[in-house]
């Protein structure tokens, strides 16, 4: 196939050994020449309206504590919670997404503790929603970290996970959370059917403007290990999670179990993890053009930082290269504890 816009040329003229006179009409280099240049022809461009800041909460009050195994990351007492979501507002970022550290000892078999309406996350949003009204707060649906044996659903006494059943407490758990303030209601469980069970439950409760971020394509990933330390169900997980999380392998299988989310009245689509799957956030966007994330999960923020604290290599280069990825891939936002470095670097080259 010809290239486009390249004239025929006639094939180079040997004028010695090591020397070819070349007859080039079309050189990429000219573009990039120059930073004005290359800022002129830079095909995305990523902002600070693209993040979303996941942070965790915790009991407590005045406190912070380090996230071991993601360097730079802390659960935060709600108090403490709230002041990182003015942190946030002040640097421009749109959103945060919650998820609590649940004491051990509110952990239970059912994960009751996810319908009590004042957990950490009721408790957190309405502080936030007091204190810093005008931005969204996103909270995560699922029983993970309530439930005493580290699943996002029901299990049986053989370990099987009771999707119908587990769907019933989702409905409950979506409800205390819009009740508590919260902007964005996102089920990460993949439990079948419960898109549509959720969009119903908070229709039929005067919830109409709640929007659902449909975690479509989460896969059964090695990348969440930091981020079950942050929630404390690493310790407690009994198995894994292969049976309702998707196969790395699959890719078309994203795509059925995005249709059907967006046929359950999703408003947003998530692929998670981010960076290990590229071509899904590409194909999830082409094929539905709804308003989908990515979610640079708490494995990929802990190579990126753990190679840099290092010096393997050079962290915040790493950091905004990894974020362009999912720009240029398609997605409309991303989840990333990188979150208010990224945004005060913005700020500061702006």
């Amino acid at each position: 196939m010809p290239i486009p816009f390249a004239r025929p040329r006639p094939a180079p003229e040997l004028r010695s050994e090591t020397a070819v006179r070349l007859d080039l009409t079309v050189r990429m280099r000219r573009n990039r020449k120059s930073e004005w240049s290359r800022q002129l022809v830079r095909e995305n461009t990523l902002t600070v309206a693209d993040l979303i800041w996941p942070i965790f909460v915790m009991d407590g009050e005045k406190e912070r504590t380090e996230v071991g195994s993601m360097p730079g990351v802390q659960r935060l007492t709600v108090d403490e919670a709230v002041r990182e979501a003015e942190r946030a507002a002040s640097l421009g970022i749109p959103a945060l997404a919650l998820f609590p550290y649940t004491d051990p000892s509110l952990r239970t078999p059912d994960g009751r503790e996810a319908l009590n309406r004042d957990n950490l996350v009721c408790r957190a949003l309405r502080a936030i929603k007091a204190e810093v009204p005008h931005i969204g707060l996103i909270t995560d649906v699922a029983l993970d970290p309530y439930t005493s044996h580290g699943h996002d659903g029901l299990l049986t006494e053989d370990g099987r996970i009771l999707n119908d059943e587990t769907i019933a407490v989702l409905i409950e758990q979506s409800l205390v959370q819009a009740e508590a303030g919260a902007d964005v209601i996102a089920p990460s469980d993949m439990m079948d059917g419960r898109v549509g069970a959720i969009r119903g439950a908070l229709d039929a409760n005067g919830f109409t403007d709640a929007q659902i971020l449909a975690y479509s394509a989460k896969y059964a990933s090695a990348f969440y290990g930091p981020f079950r330390d942050a929630v404390g169900s690493s310790g407690c997980l009994k198995g894994d999670k292969r049976s309702y999380q998707m196969d790395p392998a699959n890719g078309a299988e994203a795509i059925r179990e995005a249709a059907l989310d967006v046929e359950e009245g999703a408003d947003m689509l998530m692929v998670k993890p981010g960076l290990p799957y590229l071509d899904i956030i590409w194909r999830l966007k082409e094929a539905f053009a709804l308003p989908t994330f990515a979610y640079q999960v708490s494995g990929e923020y802990a190579m990126i930082e753990a190679a840099a604290r290092n010096g393997w290599l050079d962290g915040d280069k790493a950091m905004m290269e990894s974020l362009m990825a999912f720009k240029r891939a398609g997605a409309d936002g991303i989840l990333t504890y990188f979150a208010p470095r990224v945004a005060e670097k913005l700020a500061r080259e702006a």
